[in-house]
Order: C-alpha cells, then sequence, then structure tokens
C-alpha cells in the first residue's frame, strides 16, 4: 500500500518541469526534513534537476551539515522536532561562510502568519507551504 506521502511525492516528481540528470550541478542546496520520506523524495527531485543535494533531517545535523557543505540554498522545513526553523535560520545567518546562502522555510502545518513572519524576520527569505510544486522548487533554485 502506498502512503499519501508517497504518492504527493509521485505526484510531485510527474510533475517536473526539466530533468537534466547529466548537467554539471548548478547550486549547492541543503534540505532540511524530519520526514525521512519527503527529505529523499525532494533530495531525489532536486538532484534529478541537476543541482548537488545533500539532507538533514533535524537542526544539529542542519547547522553542521550546513557548515561543511557550504550550500547556496537551505530549504528549511520550519516544524523541526528539535529546534524550530526560525531559531535554525537565525544561527545559520550568525555562521562565517554562509552570509550569501538563501534560506527558504517550508513548512506543513497550517495556515499561521506569525510563524511565516517569524521565520521571515529570523533571516528566511522566503516562505512556503508543502508540498512545494516542482515547478515552483524548479523557479526558486534557478534565481542567482
Amino acid at each position: 500500500m502506498i502512503s499519501q506521502a508517497n504518492q504527493t511525492n509521485k505526484d510531485m516528481l510527474a510533475n517536473v518541469v526539466s530533468l537534466k540528470p547529466d548537467a554539471p550541478p548548478k547550486r549547492r542546496v541543503l534540505v532540511v526534513e524530519d520526514n525521512l520520506d519527503s527529505v529523499h523524495s525532494m533530495a531525489m527531485l532536486i538532484k534529478m534537476m541537476g543541482h548537488e543535494v545533500r539532507f538533514a533531517i533535524n537542526g544539529f545535523a542542519a547547522i553542521d551539515e550546513a557548515r561543511h557543505f557550504r550550500p547556496d540554498i537551505i530549504l528549511l522545513d520550519i516544524g523541526l522536532p528539535d529546534f524550530k526553523g526560525h531559531v535554525i535560520a537565525r544561527q545559520l545567518r550568525f555562521e562565517p561562510g554562509l552570509e550569501k546562502t538563501r534560506i527558504i522555510a517550508i513548512t506543513g502545518q497550517p495556515g499561521d502568519d506569525d510563524l511565516r513572519q517569524r521565520a521571515l524576520d529570523a533571516g528566511c527569505e522566503e516562505f512556503y507551504r508543502k508540498p512545494i510544486d516542482p515547478a515552483k522548487l524548479e523557479e526558486l533554485l534557478a534565481k542567482p
């Protein structure tokens, strides 16, 4: 039996605008997400779009991976179990070498303007609800 999350991920993969598996990586992307199905699916999708991707499943791992990987873009789940995303975003903004990293907040939590504002105040540049449409994700990753 296919779980609803797996079916959603398969539906997302079917909508990918362009897959460039042989192209050199364009962006270094860190996906921070505690749901293993979601993080693996998103990482696979981003890799299929031609980007170099790594992932972390909690706040501690996210900060450590960002320090070593030096991503261009971080897709940061706001509702992690160990730290809230806005706390992680604020910490990442103080990390040497990550000053130009774009942090994009994502959440599966129901609508909450306060949650969005906290993420933006902490240094996230944009805020999206899950799942992110693959065409929109590709557009986000293409921005300079």
